[in-house]
């Protein structure tokens, strides 16, 4: 049962980086945050073909992030549920991971110095 758990998290991990790494959906989420919008106004918004903004709102929509409904002939779209604090947590521990490596590089750096430093005395 762990090992489902940390596989559905993994998916869902990957999904939502898959949809954070394009720069056009990133400005939709953006965009959403302030207001709803149907796809026709978001693919005015950011120059694109309807089918080619369709395809990105899929994207954020199969990873949790947008929702959609369909009122007559217009699909709207807002922020989904999720908040992102898997993410969230996920990036706080390697952000954790690399700071304590830099850390550790700074004490090598500092310790060499002195090494330089109590070398150079002693001639």
């Amino acid at each position: 049962m762990l090992n489902q758990m940390v596989q559905y998290s993994q998916a869902r991990l990957d999904a939502s980086f898959a949809a954070l790494s394009d720069a056009t959906r990133r400005g939709v989420l953006e965009h959403l945050g302030q207001a709803d919008a149907s796809i026709t106004d978001l693919a005015e918004r950011f120059h694109m073909t309807l089918t080619g903004m369709k395809k990105h709102v899929g994207v954020l929509e199969r990873a949790g992030l947008v929702t959609t409904r369909k009122v007559g002939r217009v699909r709207s779209c807002r922020l989904g549920q999720r908040r992102l604090e898997e993410e969230v947590a996920w990036i706080a521990g390697r952000q954790q991971l690399w700071a304590a490596r830099f850390d550790a590089l700074d004490q090598v750096v500092e310790d060499l110095k002195h090494k330089e430093t109590d070398d150079g005395l002693g001639t």
